[in-house]
């Protein structure tokens, strides 16, 4: 198994074509699907036919630097969800998004912060990124959390997509917070 990234706690890995299961059983949980689809879970053919081969295809297209990855706890190697620092398919590769799913029994633990961090630490400082962002419901506090205390701010507000208009809080919208690579470093000083 490549490593991709390692935090205190956590191991990330490329996903393979035979880890569907594990996103399956991640989107099966409401909870966890509560401010993306209302906690309705991604049907599994879904999952196998377009989630995964999606997956894999972006590790070609940004030479395994960029992605959606597997993250593992190194106690016990149990699957915790997945984090992804990625551009847009048609976006510059210097702007990546910061996104994670992980498992409502990993919640509370601080893994969102911890892998963000060391996420943003190898996007800025290996991999020539120079803006992160990161977009959330207005509603879903615990995420807006993570990313104020990574140093992201608030750079506006976005209409909630059409197809989330039924999720509970859809009528306040999204958000999406960014930091730049000088951001990032004058935290670090």
């Amino acid at each position: 198994m490549t490593t991709y990234l390692e935090s205190e706690r956590l191991t990330l890995r490329p996903f393979a074509a035979a880890d569907a299961d594990l996103l399956i059983e991640l989107d099966s949980d409401p909870a966890v699907m509560r401010y993306l689809t209302g906690g309705a879970p991604t049907p599994p053919e879904e999952v196998r036919d377009l989630a995964i081969p999606s997956i894999l295809a972006g590790y070609e297209r940004w030479d395994h630097d960029l992605g959606l990855f597997a993250a593992h706890e190194k106690d016990g190697g149990a699957f915790v969800g997945w984090f992804c620092l990625r551009p847009l398919r048609s976006g510059p590769r210097e702007e990546a998004e910061l996104g994670y799913r992980l498992r409502q029994a990993t919640w509370g633990r601080g893994y969102a912060t911890e892998v963000s961090q060391a996420l943003l630490a190898k996007g800025f400082a290996e991999l020539g990124i120079r803006m992160v962002w990161a977009e959330t419901m207005t509603v879903n506090r615990p995420s807006r959390n993570v990313m104020e205390k990574l140093g992201m701010t608030l750079a506006e507000n976005i209409p909630t997509p059409d197809d989330m208009m039924a999720v509970e809080g859809s009528e306040h919208g999204g958000v999406r917070y960014e930091i730049t690579k000088e951001q990032w470093e004058r935290r670090q000083a």
